[in-house]
């Protein structure tokens, strides 16, 4: 991965605090606790030593590509001027289907739909980069192509 990944400065910091919680917290109790369950006898049969070897495997995993991430993350500050447009960091208010709602764009690593956060690289993303207050965004969508009005750009 060398790919150069944008965040926002608030992404940044909580992808390094989910990394230092993971490497000073909770690899050290799993690493324990497998050594608690091998020091137990058979392995072939202790369920609590398979469990925690597949779990530390994962966190491993989660922890390099963590790190990847950290190592190849460049900070967006949005600059705060609207005529700008709508770009990573900004904060845009949309119009659609008759309703008022506030997205932030954020960088891919920090998209979280549910919570109206959403990547630069998803297509309505995509579709609001670069605009200004009082331009439209269409965006297919499997029910069909949702026009989108931009209300203000923060």
């Amino acid at each position: 991965m060398n790919k150069n990944l944008k965040l926002t400065k608030q992404g940044l910091e909580t992808l390094k605090k989910e990394f230092t919680e993971l490497v000073e917290v909770k690899r050290p109790k799993l690493v324990d606790r497998l050594s608690n369950a091998r020091s137990q006898g058979d392995l072939s049969e202790n369920s609590d030593y398979q469990s925690a070897k597949e779990e530390l495997e994962f966190l491993d995993g989660r922890i390099d590509e963590l790190d990847e991430v950290l190592k190849n993350a460049t900070v967006v500050a949005a600059d705060g001027k609207s005529n700008s447009g709508v770009g990573i960091g900004t904060k845009v208010t949309v119009k659609v289907n008759g309703k008022e709602i506030v997205f932030d764009i954020v960088g891919e690593w920090e998209a979280d739909p549910v919570n109206k956060k959403i990547s630069h690289d998803s297509p309505l993303g995509v579709a609001l980069l670069g605009k200004n207050a009082g331009d439209k965004a269409e965006v297919d969508a499997p029910a069909g192509k949702i026009q989108y009005e931009i209300l203000s750009v923060e």
